[in-house]
């Protein structure tokens, strides 16, 4: 699943970017954003994101 930003959360440190292998972490006013066609779906960023920015939606298997 894409990695979703929480842009109220969102401090635009760069900590994700740094770590993004694909580079698939842009910036727009000063928030972290993620682009869908280069990400890989790592989890990298929302791994090292110091402020728990970034969450990986999980399906609800309830939904399915």
């Amino acid at each position: 699943m894409i990695p979703v930003v929480d842009k109220e959360t969102c401090t635009g440190c760069a900590t994700c970017w740094e770590v993004c292998p694909p580079g698939a972490i842009l910036f727009r006013e000063g928030k972290a954003l993620i682009d869908e066609d280069l990400c890989e779906e790592c989890g990298f960023c929302a791994a090292e994101c110091p402020v728990k920015a970034i969450e990986i939606p999980f399906p609800n298997s309830n939904t399915a």
